[in-house]
């Protein structure tokens, strides 16, 4: 009997500039972080929505992970942060729902300039 659950995972990230390849770099780095810290493979998640702050319109990041490998099952959905004054520019937010043992902890990513967001989580 599997003891699989899914669960919800965070992160967020940002980018260097509004370019393809700073964008791209920023959506790799994020969602290596979440597979590496959760043992994760393709199989095993289920969704990952993406938003992105209106100042970053250079390349979806879903197009980014559509590229990985054993991601062909994955659906991916991307949109535009909501506009906050004084919000975090060049930011990438990730929600990934993926299958993971009951007992094993969930570990978020929050990287690069996005660890301010949730200091309780950055590493």
């Amino acid at each position: 009997m599997s003891t699989s659950q899914l669960r919800a995972l965070r992160g967020a990230t940002t980018a260097v500039a509004n370019t393809s390849a700073a964008i791209s770099e920023a959506v790799a780095e994020l969602i290596d972080a979440l597979v590496e810290r959760n043992n994760l493979e393709g199989g095993q998640i289920l969704s990952v929505t993406f938003s992105v702050t209106a100042d970053l319109d250079a390349i979806f990041p879903a197009a980014i992970a559509r590229r990985r490998e054993g991601w062909d099952g994955v659906a991916l959905l991307d949109c535009q942060q909501m506009a906050v004054a004084g919000d975090l520019p060049r930011c990438i937010r990730l929600l990934a729902h993926a299958w993971l043992e009951q007992q094993q902890p969930v570990r978020h990513a929050y990287l690069r300039d996005a660890a301010r967001l949730r200091p309780d989580l950055a590493d």
